[in-house]
C-alpha cells in the first residue's frame, strides 16, 4: 500500500503534463503529495518523514517553478530527494546500530528471517549509490532532453528503476535468508 501512496502523485503529475503542461502538472503534483501526507496523518495518526521531506522539496522547488515560470526547478526535485535519501542512508551506515535499510526491511521479512549484518550493510550502501546515481541521471535528463522526455523518464524510468532495484534487492536478501534457514535445519 505505501508504494501506491508514493506512485499516486507521480501518476497524477504525469497525466496532468500529458493533458496540460508542466505548470499545471506541478500544481497537481503538489496538491496530490499534500493529500497523501494528510491522508497518511488521518489514517495512521502519524507523520511519515519521507513523505514530509518529499512534500517540502516539492513545495519549494515546485513553487519556484511556478513563480519563475521555469521548469528546471521542478526537474531538480527528484534529484534533491534522491540525494537527501542517499545521504540519510549513508549516514545510517556509519552512525546507527542498524543501517536504515535493515530497520525498514526487517519487518517485511517472513518469519523474522535472520539476515547477517554484513548483508544489510551491503544493501544499505547499494541503496545509497542507487539514490545518488538516479539523482545524477535525473539531472542529465533534465538539462539535455525536452520537458516531455524528462516527464516520461520520471514516470517510466525512475519508477521502473526503483521497481527493478527493489526486486534485485529482494532476491539478494532471499538468498541469505535461505542460507540461514538451511543452516538452522542442518543444526537440528
Amino acid at each position: 500500500m505505501p508504494l501506491l501512496y508514493e506512485f499516486f502523485p507521480v501518476l497524477l503529475f504525469f497525466l496532468a503534463f500529458k493533458f496540460y503542461d508542466i505548470y499545471i502538472a506541478t500544481m497537481v503534483g503538489i496538491f496530490a503529495t499534500s493529500l497523501i501526507v494528510l491522508m497518511n496523518r488521518i489514517v495512521r495518526k502519524t507523520w511519515d518523514r519521507k513523505q514530509l521531506i518529499t512534500l517540502g522539496v516539492f513545495v519549494l522547488f515546485g513553487g519556484l517553478t511556478l513563480y519563475f515560470r521555469d521548469p528546471i526547478f521542478v526537474k531538480w526535485k527528484p534529484t534533491i530527494i534522491f540525494w537527501i535519501f542517499a545521504l540519510i542512508v549513508l549516514i545510517s551506515q556509519f552512525f546507527m546500530k542498524k543501517p536504515l535499510i535493515q530497520r525498514l526491511m526487517e519487518n517485511v521479512l517472513e518469519n523474522k528471517a535472520t539476515v547477517p549484518l554484513f548483508v544489510w550493510k551491503r544493501i544499505n550502501l547499494m541503496w545509497a549509490v542507487f539514490f545518488a546515481g538516479m539523482g545524477a541521471i535525473n539531472l542529465y535528463i533534465a538539462y539535455y532532453f525536452s520537458d516531455a522526455a524528462w516527464v516520461n523518464f520520471k514516470f517510466y524510468g525512475l519508477t521502473g528503476a526503483l521497481f527493478v532495484f527493489s526486486i534485485l534487492q529482494a532476491g539478494y536478501i532471499f538468498r541469505y535468508t535461505q542460507e540461514t534457514k538451511d543452516k538452522r535445519q542442518q543444526m537440528r
